[in-house]
């Protein structure tokens, strides 16, 4: 049984490469024994992917995966670390890109004749960052994502928030890829409403902060010392799968 298996960020570096054809013994295999083979693959080479591929979050087919989930032939199944919805009648825009963002075009893309507040959240490189009182150096960021499975999860989350502010109208998700200068903006997150205290604050944060959680996108931090991914803590449970 031949399955593709994609690497991101960490994984991807320590194996010199983002993808890999893998074949399985005989006809059924689980999660935990193609997890098991990549490392015997791999291991003796690149003893760096051996180790952090055990606590690596997984998707199939662009959807978090668990030990016993099982694996069929011709699946595509990602490991990366951990990171940092529904049809609506309300207009919904999830985008991973490479070219700066407009906030302008963006709003009008969530925006109707019913609209009257929008709120944005906006991330950018910070060139400094003060650490037990010495500050630490940014150049610029690195971003990468698992592309196709980012726009999934960022629907989702879309969704989490309407079960949330059924008020909210148009949302907007759109996170930068690449190498990105200080002080550009890394990500967006907009949600309109008619009337500011219908949830478009919460609801803005709401999705920043799962975003950071769930979509799979990692960012590595290049200083005049050097360079390093930074890597999240939360891992995602069957909870963040679809109902």
């Amino acid at each position: 049984m031949n399955v593709t298996v994609l690497l991101f960020a960490t994984l991807k570096d320590n194996a010199g490469t983002n993808k890999i054809s893998l074949d399985l013994p005989g006809k059924q295999a689980t999660l935990n024994d193609l997890r098991a083979s990549l490392s015997a693959t791999m291991g003796k080479d690149h003893p760096g992917l051996a180790e952090i591929l055990p606590s690596a979050v997984a998707a199939i087919n662009q959807e978090f995966a668990f030990p016993g989930d099982p694996i069929r032939e011709g699946d595509v199944v990602a490991f990366f670390p951990p990171v940092s919805g529904g049809q609506s009648q309300w207009p919904e825009s999830f985008e991973v890109a490479r070219a700066p963002l407009d906030l302008n075009a963006l709003m009008k893309r969530i925006t109707s004749p019913a609209t009257g507040a929008v709120c944005f959240f906006s991330g950018a490189v910070r060139g400094e960052t003060n650490t037990e009182g010495e500050p630490v150096l940014t150049s610029h960021l690195e971003y990468e994502a698992y592309e196709p499975m980012a726009v999934a999860k960022m629907q989702h989350i879309a969704g989490e928030i309407r079960q949330r502010w059924p008020l909210v109208q148009g949302i907007a998700m759109v996170q930068r890829v690449g190498s990105l200068e200080v002080g550009e903006p890394t990500v967006v997150i907009a949600c309109a409403s008619a009337h500011r205290d219908q949830g478009c604050f919460e609801a803005a944060r709401y999705g920043i902060d799962r975003l950071k959680e769930i979509v799979p996108v990692w960012k590595k931090e290049v200083s005049p010392n050097g360079s390093e991914w930074v890597e999240g803590h939360y891992v995602p449970t069957p909870n963040d799968r679809p109902a």
